[in-house]
């Protein structure tokens, strides 16, 4: 992998680790729903103001469809899966979950006929699966409807970003980055706005909470979406969502130092074994030669 994309690579595990602390702050003061919306349209219309004042040419011509399918995958699925789980299970063990992406995108891609599955990848996605029952069946807090029904929410979101990242990587592969950012947040705000007339804000939202609500928009989605969305066009999906690992390390040791967040150590060992089964199905385990996935 060249530099600039290990730079990039770095710099979407630091910022989306940290960005879980954030999120919880922002639901606390817009609600799920709120926070998914305000979110998205806070990210593409900050970013579209930004591409008119650098006077960037933004070519729409791929049309509104698949940037709605973009936006309503990786923006209103995988954000509300975050969002709702994030307060009601933690940080540390949300992040977890999304870890696991790469083995959705791996099972989504064998049905599509886009991956092929070898016994590393089978034992990978065996392990991987096996670490998610530990991670949800076993928690520190007691185990309530309320506590699986928020795992399942946020499985979903997952399991949505892995159809999300194959779908952008195969039909928008050829599309600018900023485009496909801007269009799928803004596609994202609009389809979950009406939310918010079945799950109000909790509180009347100060400024403090405005600035965190920027943050969360401009910074860890927008700018960071469009990283991405070029890591993936640069280096393919597996490798760009492998990300994910990283992302929850950092995630976690926030959630742990910083939040004093609590996981059982079945919970921990099922977040290793995820790990280690996504790292299977990448090939990116210590000693393996990696490969570049032709999706």
């Amino acid at each position: 992998m060249k530099q600039r994309y290990l730079v990039t690579y770095a710099v979407l595990a630091l910022v989306w680790g940290l960005s879980f602390m954030v999120l919880v702050r922002v639901v606390a003061a817009f609600g799920w729903a709120g926070t998914v919306s305000f979110r998205a349209l806070t990210a593409g219309g900050a970013l579209l103001l930004v591409a008119l004042l650098m006077r960037r040419r933004l070519d729409f011509g791929c049309g509104w469809k698949p940037l709605a399918i973009s936006g309503f995958l990786t923006v209103v699925m995988q954000l509300a899966g975050i969002a709702f789980a994030a307060p009601r299970i933690g940080t540390a063990m949300t992040a977890i979950i999304v870890s696991a992406i790469p083995l959705f995108s791996m099972v989504v891609g064998r049905i599509a006929g886009l991956e092929r599955l070898n016994e590393r990848s089978i034992i990978g996605l065996v392990m991987g699966f096996a670490g998610i029952v530990l991670l949800v069946g076993f928690p520190h807090a007691p185990l309530t409807p309320e506590f699986l029904f928020a795992c399942a929410i946020s499985i979903i979101g997952s399991f949505s970003a892995a159809c999300g990242s194959l779908y952008v990587s195969t039909r928008l592969r050829n599309t600018d980055p900023w485009v496909v950012t801007i269009g799928s947040f803004l596609w994202g705000g609009v389809m979950t706005l009406p939310l918010i007339l079945f799950v109000p804000l909790p509180t009347v939202p100060g400024m403090t909470d405005f600035l965190w609500l920027l943050v969360l928009g401009f910074v860890t989605s927008a700018l960071m979406y469009v990283l991405f969305f070029g890591l993936l066009a640069a280096i393919g999906p597996t490798r760009a969502i492998s990300v994910e690992f990283v992302v929850t390390v950092v995630a976690v040791a926030a959630g742990t130092l910083i939040l004093g967040e609590r996981l059982s150590m079945l919970q921990i060992i099922g977040g290793a074994v995820i790990i280690a089964g996504c790292a299977l199905v990448l090939g990116i385990w210590p000693g393996a030669r990696r490969q570049a996935t032709g999706l």
